[in-house]
């Protein structure tokens, strides 16, 4: 079984060029498969069946799993089956009619766009910043303002953000280079005001920060070297609390600002394109965002609502 996992991984990483990510959260999953199927007397991938797999599941629901991550296991177990049919550890795809719970679609917490404006000002009314307020703040505070107006301006995931070098940045054409999932590479365009905050950081904050182990990376951490995905949660966390405005995660400036592009007038597609999505369905989400708001301002203006 220990093999299998381990080939599989290598698969997924090698071959199907799946995020680390995903490849931890698979392994995982068929960590806690296996475990279950050794329990029903399967010790190797050719003993496992339908009934194998429908019985894990169900123990995992028993257990309190939500449904997206029923969902994300029926998959993981999916997918292992069809490569083990593929390199012959199973004689059939064993999971082909294995169903799985269809997760409820939740509609994302969106800014309203002063409230947007508010959260990404925030910096500039801060005495000290969320990280390291023992740091001299003001290159800190520059970084935030940047970090703040390209996570909605943009629209990127806060991992590409990032993730993002300064040769990423075309400050001629006003673009970012920016590499999403599946190392699928993407020009996404920001605005003025996020032009002028990556002139100030680039002059004044930039320098302040940069040491021996910064390299090319756009956005620094207070000591220096680039700045985490979990720190940025962080930070936008504490300006969005500091601001009182409603708990706030980069994702959800992401929402925010699909949201805002669509109720202004923009295509689906070249919103699909901006944040990166392979498939239009996880775009239209936003459309159901814009709907709900159609529908308040529905309820609390006219006078038959």
């Amino acid at each position: 079984m220990r093999d299998a996992v381990d080939d599989f991984a290598r698969h997924l990483s090698r071959v199907e060029n799946r995020s680390t990510h995903t490849v931890r959260a698979y392994v995982a999953d068929l960590v806690s498969l296996f475990d279950h199927a050794h329990r029903m007397g399967c010790t190797t991938p050719a003993g496992l069946d339908l009934g194998v797999l429908r019985s894990w599941l169900a123990r995992q629901r028993t257990t309190g799993a939500a449904r997206t991550s029923l969902a994300r296991r029926a998959a993981s177990a999916r997918t292992f089956s069809v490569w083990a049919h593929r390199t012959g550890l199973t004689g059939s795809d064993v999971a082909a009619g294995l169903a799985s719970p269809r997760p409820r679609r939740e509609l994302p917490a969106v800014l309203r766009p002063e409230q947007a404006a508010a959260l990404v000002e925030a910096p500039e009314q801060a005495a000290a910043p969320v990280e390291a307020p023992d740091v001299e703040p003001e290159p800190v505070l520059l970084r935030d303002r940047l970090l703040l107006e390209l996570l909605y301006a943009t629209g990127v995931r806060v991992s590409e953000l990032c993730g993002l070098d300064t040769g990423d940045v075309d400050q001629g054409r006003r673009v970012v280079r920016v590499l999403g999932k599946g190392n699928r590479e993407r020009t996404v365009p920001y605005g003025l005001p996020a032009q002028q905050a990556l002139d100030v950081w680039l002059r004044q904050g930039r320098p302040v920060l940069a040491g021996p182990g910064s390299g090319d990376a756009l956005l620094l951490g207070a000591r220096g070297g680039r700045l985490t995905p979990t720190v940025a949660r962080r930070i936008v966390s504490g300006y969005a609390r500091a601001a009182g405005l409603p708990p706030t995660s980069p994702h959800g400036l992401r929402h925010s600002a699909a949201t805002h592009l669509l109720e202004g007038g923009a295509d689906l597609r070249a919103v699909q394109e901006l944040l990166g999505h392979a498939s239009l369905a996880s775009t239209q989400i936003y459309t159901h965002v814009s709907v709900e708001r159609l529908r308040a301002a529905y309820r609390q203006a006219h006078p038959r609502a």
